[in-house]
């Protein structure tokens, strides 16, 4: 299904048993499963940023998400929710997208600055998908979360702030001059002035700007010429005041290799200018019903999934006949699940879908991709944080839950700046449907001094894999695992269970120079060795 009529229909396993001390106990019979880490075959350091946030102006993202307002009941920081800001620091949240999206192209960030009471009330760019919404800021938005605010919440949760300058309805002096209200020197300009009447004084330091998004569509309809002539304006010349601005050009959408070709052709093949940091791409993967999917079902959307990895390598491999110093790495700020509407918690939570362990499978071998191709991925940012697509949680009033991707993310955490190296799955092929196949195992691995950490997903519904770890040349001294998994692949967190799923330990057992571990049907598992 092409994404645009995906969008405009929306806005219209087997048993698991369970140890009394709460970790997995495999059945007798299982799957023969192999894993070899490969500790002097380095890929390259993962970049935290892989593991990134996306925030956008939709539904019930922003308001009823991150900002509350001040005179809230639900506990907050002067407006943001203390809740969302404590478990983005537990997860070490390295950066934050906003304002979009498609949102981005419509803003006009003039409007999100300034004394609160004044700021203007504009349509929102979703006001369409909003019906019903009378007055909410779903539909016409009161401009409260601006710029200072996202700064501040960015400062709270311990994360970079990234922002996604308008390209389609704004001229490039209004962005150079986003930029300076964003990092003048305190006290230097008027905008910096007006800056510290939002409640910043010092310069924010953005380092991260997105120079459109998605210009193929929502972005301004462009042809990758049209693109490349509008990057070359915004970014020629650009005030940099100290600050090392890491400029992100808006790429294709998942495989369309002729706009990578088009626009690096445009920029580094004719007439040449300094490339971007970054080059934007966004790979979705639509699927049906959140809740209500077989296991052929789920299969295909990993089948679906899976093909970030080609998405990546085909664009690395058609940048590289432009950038062959390699100086521009991928940013995927825009990934995951995108199911039917219907299962939200909110009428207000446009695009909201409950999240279950099959959102989260696919969350995590798409991590383990990024840190398997850590040597072209720069930043990551998963779509969207909250009350959304493939979030990592939702809320409701007072009422806050993680979702099993935030477990995801707890999981994964030790990656970051960690040392990618080489890792081999092996396991029995997963056969459905007509004649189609997915693997049975699959994960990436890491190294930081003595410590490796191996992340792992077993997607097969009803069969746990008996897993033999091997680390040739290395000897483990000590071993740990935590697993994620559920009664099914259908399981998720509601707020009246809202741990139903969570990370459970799991036996990992030292054999000579080896670990052996029984992965559960349908996890996703994290050990920690000491070597």
């Amino acid at each position: 299904m092409q994404r645009r009529d995906f969008l405009a229909a929306a806005g219209a396993g087997a048993a698991v048993l369970w140890a009394r001390a709460g970790a997995w106990a495999a059945p007798a019979a299982s799957a023969a499963a192999r894993a070899t880490v490969l500790l002097d075959e380095p890929i390259a350091t993962i970049a935290p940023e892989i593991y990134g946030h996306f925030t956008e102006n939709l539904g019930g993202v922003i308001y009823g998400g991150v900002w509350v307002g001040e005179r809230s009941p639900t506990p907050n920081f002067g407006g943001i929710r203390r809740a969302l800001v404590e478990k983005l620091r537990a997860i070490h949240a390295p950066v934050i997208r906003w304002p979009g999206g498609c949102f981005a192209d419509s803003y006009d960030w003039r409007d999100g600055v300034g004394p609160p009471a004044k700021r203007p009330t504009r349509t929102n760019f979703w006001a369409g998908s909003a019906r019903g919404l009378h007055d909410a800021p779903q539909q016409f938005d009161p401009n409260r979360f601006g710029t200072a605010e996202f700064c501040r919440f960015c400062r709270l949760s311990g994360a970079r702030p990234y922002l996604a300058a308008n390209v389609r309805s704004l001229p490039p002096l209004v962005f150079d001059q986003w930029v300076e209200y964003c990092n003048a020197p305190a006290g230097s300009t008027t905008w910096a002035r007006v800056r510290a009447a939002d409640g910043s004084a010092a310069p924010c330091g953005v380092e991260y700007w997105g120079i459109g998004n998605e210009s193929w569509g929502c972005g301004g309809d462009f042809t990758p010429g049209e693109y490349a002539a509008e990057y070359r304006r915004f970014t020629s010349w650009v005030p940099r005041y100290g600050v090392p601005l890491k400029l992100i050009a808006s790429g294709p959408n998942a495989d369309d290799v002729a706009w990578t070709t088009g626009f690096f052709e445009n920029i580094l093949g004719r007439r040449p200018i300094a490339p971007p940091f970054g080059w934007s791409v966004h790979n979705y993967t639509f699927g049906g019903d959140a809740l209500r999917f077989t296991a052929g079902q789920a299969y295909a959307e990993f089948v679906r999934g899976f093909s970030t990895e080609k998405v990546l390598r085909d664009h690395w491999a058609a940048m590289g006949a432009f950038d062959r110093k390699r100086r521009v790495k991928l940013v995927v700020d825009e990934y995951g699940a995108w199911h039917r509407g219907g299962t939200a918690p909110a009428a207000e939570d446009i695009f909201g879908q409950q999240i279950t362990m099959q959102d989260a499978i696919l969350t995590a071998f798409t991590l383990d991709i990024f840190n398997r191709n850590a040597d072209k991925v720069a930043l990551a940012a998963c779509a969207q944080l909250i009350n959304c697509i493939n979030s990592l949680f939702l809320a409701r009033g007072a009422e806050f839950l993680t979702t099993p991707n935030y477990h995801v993310f707890d999981l994964y955490a030790p990656h970051q700046g960690a040392q990618a190296v080489r890792a081999e799955f092996a396991a029995p092929e997963i056969h459905f449907g007509r004649g189609q196949s997915f693997w049975g195992l699959n994960g990436s691995a890491s190294r930081q001094g003595g410590v490796v950490t191996l992340t792992m997903v077993n997607p097969n519904q009803s069969t746990p894999a008996e897993t033999v770890l091997a680390l040739p040349g290395a000897a483990v001294r000590a071993v740990s695992a935590r697993v994620l998994t559920g009664p099914d692949i259908h399981a998720h967190n509601t707020f009246a269970q809202p741990d139903a799923v969570a990370p459970q330990p799991l036996a990992a057992v030292r054999e000579g120079g080896r670990v052996r571990c029984t992965l559960p049907p349908a996890s996703v598992t994290a050990l920690r060795m000491t070597l």
